[in-house]
């Protein structure tokens, strides 16, 4: 079934893009929401009329995203994570944590444009940021383990030495 896309979908395209999907896809997900509509052929004429038209606001929006993306140029991610003994998170870091860690630096960011594979152990990772169709954003994100706060209950006071005694050593049967 081929659709014309009414908004960005990351994994299938990007707004008025011409896709094609499967028919229930379309049908019953797609189309119902208001993603997409039917890429009749008086719909190709309608959004080719369009497209014409928006030529100029695309490439405003383009280079909007161009420069967001500058932004990111040169930022790496070092995200603290609680890590089992053998290395693997509690939970996982995924876009949203990603979109968090990005906020704290100062780079508003929405966690939907980010995709990456959630990440369930410390390591080196990447994460794509989808600015734009054509302007998208690799961000190295590195895992660490979260430093153990060990609590004063825990630690054992240091014992004052006393004078050991002589103990007399007996030899071992045999």
């Amino acid at each position: 079934m081929e659709i014309i896309l009414k908004e960005d979908i990351i994994g299938l395209g990007y707004k008025n893009d011409i896709v094609n999907v499967k028919s229930g896809y379309g049908r019953n997900y797609l189309i119902p929401t208001g993603k997409a509509v039917i890429a009749s052929p008086s719909a190709k004429k309608v959004l080719a009329e369009n497209l014409k038209q928006q030529a100029h606001k695309l490439a405003a929006v383009k280079t909007e995203a161009e420069k967001r993306a500058e932004a990111l140029n040169g930022v790496a991610l070092v995200i603290e994570a609680k890590v089992s003994a053998t290395g693997v998170t509690y939970g996982s870091v995924n876009a949203a944590t990603v979109a968090e860690e990005l906020k704290k630096k100062g780079i508003e960011i929405d966690r939907k444009i980010i995709t990456m594979r959630d990440i369930k152990k410390v390591g080196d990772f990447e994460a794509v940021v989808h600015f734009h169709k054509d302007v998208e954003v690799i961000l190295p994100v590195k895992v660490v383990a979260e430093n153990v706060v060990v609590e004063t209950s825990q630690v054992e006071a240091p014992v004052a030495e006393t004078p050991k005694e002589e103990v007399e050593e007996v030899p071992a049967a045999e």
